[in-house]
């Protein structure tokens, strides 16, 4: 079932029509025909329709689909065709967190913003039971999917996670709702993840692991640091001629250097000093 024009008349014209017609019956045969003149001007005023903006009626005649006005006015079409108005608005919904895993099998919650219209009014209509719950249920089965599909947080590089990358998330299950909702004549502008978050139950195990993830990596940089700052200080002391160092204090200093830069607590210098004899 595919979208197509109604055939119809301006509403004004229309009204214009039939008070002539009625008019002319009431004057010259308002004894004979005056009832037949009222059964048509009833049948006459049902064909007479309004449609406001960002809207649209859907024609039907007996059964059949014979088209759908979208413009906006005042209009007449066949009046023994029902008339079922539909809004083009935008629309946008947000899902309920749902519980769900991630591809690595952890529970997670997660729930998204949904932004859609209606762009085929006749697949709305009649393709599908209810358009809207259509896609409000779409949208929650897609996203239980997605989320299926990718880690809460990368493990590896370069992977796609829905932490940290949530552009391509998103994009992604907008075609993902886009594949499934078309069928009912729905256009998918925007989707957004509105909440991602572990679930309770393993929500503080996470945080540890993070926390630990996050320790490790600062102390890998600043080991990293340290060695470089003490091969920097033994170059420059050996090229300025400053001193000479045999390996065992090479090894002294080295020792020294990087328990100082590396050691997360104050620490104290000794100085070495020389006995004066008397």
């Amino acid at each position: 079932m595919k979208e197509r024009p109604a055939i119809c008349l301006q509403g004004m014209i229309s009204l214009l029509v039939f008070l002539l017609i009625v008019g002319l019956g009431f004057l010259f045969l308002r004894i004979i025909m005056t009832p037949f003149f009222a059964i048509a001007g009833l049948l006459w005023l049902k064909g007479i329709f309004i449609v406001g903006p960002n809207e649209a009626s859907v024609l039907t005649f007996f059964g059949k689909y014979i088209g759908t006005v979208r413009e906006s006015g005042f209009w007449f079409a066949n009046p023994l065709a029902s008339k079922q108005k539909i809004s083009l608005k935008v629309n946008n919904f947000q899902s309920p967190q749902l519980k769900v895993n991630d591809a690595h099998g952890n529970p997670i919650e997660i729930g998204a913003v949904i932004v859609w219209r209606v762009v085929d009014t006749a697949q709305a209509l009649f393709d599908v039971q209810d358009y809207r719950s259509f896609v409000h249920i779409q949208c929650e089965t897609a996203l239980r999917r997605l989320a299926s599909h990718y880690p809460y947080e990368p493990h590896v590089p370069d992977e796609i996670a829905l932490r940290s990358h949530p552009a391509d998330v998103a994009a992604k299950l907008r075609e993902e709702v886009q594949e499934r909702a078309s069928i009912a004549g729905i256009e998918i502008m925007e989707t957004q993840l509105s909440h991602l978050a572990y679930s309770p139950e393993i929500a503080q195990a996470m945080l540890r692991r993070q926390q630990a993830q996050a320790v490790i990596a600062a102390r890998q940089m600043i080991v990293e640091g340290a060695v470089g700052m003490v091969e920097m200080a033994l170059r420059k002391l050996e090229t300025d001629g400053v001193v000479t160092f045999d390996s065992n204090s090479k090894v002294a200093l080295v020792n020294n250097l990087m328990v100082t830069l590396v050691s997360e607590q104050h620490i104290q210098p000794v100085l070495a000093t020389a006995q004066v004899k008397n």
